[in-house]
């Protein structure tokens, strides 16, 4: 829940005064990663520092209420229609996307995209990070995940297993409130400890869902001699359910914000809202900022917001980072900002597998492997949109309740990418901009209006069905987070420029996905209106055919993990191999994106790299000598930059 904190600013760190501490640990960052490691670290008496770039809006109540407000307001509802625009902390949007000329950089927006495919992936710099708009699915990785180069030659083995993850998928499970049952979610190959059961109990498929499995369910298909039969199942949900009775040992489970229609304010069960992306308008779904509230009481946890991280000071001679150096705006359109730097035992940069990279290099810290922002991952997403014989119930539920997971992993991923199919209960929407369309092609195009009109409407939209295709994308050295002088935002900082491009393997489980929507549309006896646009700023051609790709703001990559300092940016640990003190969390230690939404598996890391945090900080009983910084430290913290 929303901790009830006074209105305003009172649970903010003057950035004067935390330049004074030398803090156990600073954390670069407020989103999950963020939160979660400043939680841990302050409930076993660390003093943590927390640094965010976005503003602090969300600290209360009003705050939230505002992002909802002007959410209703906007015209445009995409991703990023909640929350501020901050010229100084800038959001990547998805209408950024564009086609791009080959070897003409598109510097129009904050990630500067250079080809030679365009991607509108997006995530949220406020409190919260992007668990403010996300999906709420969260599906663990496939043990198969783990061992892609062992078993199927492509993409890279994890210095992790499976099982390795397994404790800390529980403890994420439960840190997020997942609503599932284990019957559901027990397939090729995940495991779960005997007798678990999820913190709450699975949310009940959609009419959609129960619609299209009525008909689709056992549907037969072969895949490189493989015979599998589809079902339409429940994904698990990062939102309130029924919290379970059964759950730790028969103690029940009790959720961060409230399950009942008479606690709105602070989360009540999931009301199938269909716009809880992007911000649930109550609560119901998990976000980042249920985990800062308790970690902001503890009284151990400092937080300055609207302070964007500038650069890492590092000392060579001790390989150990010493400062990180940050711009603090007062306003969001102010031109001015304080420099200041904070100093810690221990840093921590866990913004997300775009904004780590980038900081990294332009502090000129390129590490010994050179991997440092290579490896760029996110997913493919391909839609089939067709028009179903009868009333479905589009537009009840949530965005996605159900889906088919069935080609997650087998042994054709030797030859192409595996994929999940995801049920959306908005119709049309991603695809075509359903209702909004179609309510202007009747009114323009058929002349309706009055009850005709209406009737119309709900005869078309309630009949919508899109398939959502989340296909993998292995990592690629190619595929790169890099920073230039020439492309810097308002306070100076230098922005990202992604070079990415989807790899054959991709394309190959792309192809496969649009056969397989015309044949899941042919056993439904659905209208196929599916129709590439090879004008759209996705649009990719394989084998004579265009298909129209899309993000699925699924970051993952660019300071993977692995076993050799040669070969990788930070150990099991998400320590990075380079700096004694420095550790690099999040979606960008994940050497592969899989087929599940990355959220719950980046959870899971940072809750396992919080216990080799607290070992070092423990272990490092000896103070650390910074003395040489702190005159240097204090002068920069007066320092004010036009």
């Amino acid at each position: 829940m929303y901790a009830k904190f006074p209105e305003g600013a009172a649970q903010r760190t003057d950035p004067l005064a935390a330049a004074e501490v030398v803090y156990d640990a600073v954390v670069v960052g407020g989103g999950i990663s963020g939160a979660l490691i400043a939680l841990r670290l302050s409930n076993a008496g660390k003093r943590v520092l927390l640094l965010e770039a976005g503003p602090a809006e969300d600290l209360t109540l009003r705050g939230y209420e505002g992002y909802l407000n002007r959410f209703y307001s906007a015209i445009g509802k995409d991703n990023q229609a909640p929350y501020p625009v901050v010229p100084n902390a800038p959001m990547p949007r998805g209408s950024d996307a564009r086609r791009i000329t080959p070897g003409a950089p598109d510097a129009s927006a904050y990630i500067v995209q250079n080809g030679p495919f365009a991607t509108d992936t997006t995530y949220t710099r406020v409190l919260g990070g992007t668990t403010m708009h996300w999906e709420g699915k969260t599906l663990r990785m496939l043990p198969e995940d783990f061992r892609m180069r062992t078993l199927y030659g492509e993409g890279a083995d994890w210095p992790l297993t499976y099982e390795d993850l397994a404790p800390y998928y529980n403890e994420a499970e439960r840190e997020i409130g997942v609503s599932a049952d284990v019957e559901d979610q027990a397939y090729l190959g995940i495991t779960f400890d005997e007798g678990y059961v999820f913190p709450m109990k699975g949310l009940p498929l959609s009419y959609l869902d129960r619609t299209v499995a009525k008909d689709l369910d056992g549907m037969p298909v072969a895949l490189d001699g493989e015979q599998r039969e589809l079902r339409v199942r429940p994904f698990p949900q990062g939102r309130n359910g029924i919290p379970n009775p059964a759950y730790d040992g028969g103690k029940g489970y009790v959720p961060r914000g409230a399950v009942s229609a008479y606690q709105v304010e602070v989360g009540e069960r999931c009301q199938g809202n269909d716009n809880c992306v992007p911000i649930c308008p109550v609560q119901a779904k998990y976000n980042a900022g249920k985990t800062l509230a308790l970690a902001l009481q503890s009284g151990r946890v400092d937080l300055v917001a609207q302070a964007v991280a500038h650069k890492v000071h590092v000392d060579e001679r001790t390989r150990r980072v010493t400062e990180i150096e940050y711009r603090h705006y007062d306003r969001p359109d102010s031109p001015g900002f304080n420099t200041v730097r904070a100093r810690g035992r221990l840093f921590v940069l866990a913004a997300n597998a775009v904004e780590n990279p980038r900081l990294m290099l332009a502090s000129g810290l390129h590490g010994s492997s050179g991997m440092m922002g290579r490896n760029f991952m996110d997913h493919a997403y391909l839609l089939a949109w067709g028009l179903l014989p009868e009333v479905a119930g589009t537009f009840r539920g949530t965005i996605c309740t159900g889906g088919i997971a069935d080609l997650r992993g087998g042994r054709f991923r030797s030859r192409q990418a595996a994929f999940t199919i995801d049920i959306h209960n908005d119709g049309w929407g991603w695809a075509r901009g359903a209702p909004m369309t179609d309510l202007i092609g009747l009114v323009d195009s058929g002349g309706r209006y009055g009850e005709s009109l209406r009737q119309a409407l709900v005869d078309k939209v309630s009949r919508q069905l899109q398939l959502a295709f989340m296909v993998e994308v292995p990592a690629n050295p190619s595929n790169r987070i890099t920073v230039s002088p020439d492309f810097t935002d308002k306070l100076g900082n230098m922005r990202p420029v992604l070079t990415y491009d989807i790899p054959e393997y991709t394309m190959r489980g792309v192809a496969y996905a649009r056969q397989l929507s015309k044949r899941i549309f042919a056993r439904l006896g659905a209208e196929d209106h599916t129709v590439y646009n090879p004008n759209f700023w996705g649009y990719a051609v394989h084998d004579g055919e265009g298909y129209e790709l899309r993000g699925g703001n699924h970051l993952a990559g660019t300071h993977v993990m692995g076993r050799d300092p040669s070969a990788s940016v930070v150990d099991a640990d998400q320590k990075c191999w380079d700096y004694e003190n420095l550790y690099m969390v999040g979606g960008g230690s994940m050497p592969t994106v899989g087929t599940s939404n990355v959220t719950l598996t980046v959870a899971a890391l940072c809750l396992r790299s919080v216990r080799a945090m607290l070992a070092q900080l423990d272990s490092e009983t000896a103070p650390i000598d910074i003395s040489a910084d702190r005159h240097h430290a204090a002068s920069l913290s007066g320092e004010v930059s036009r």
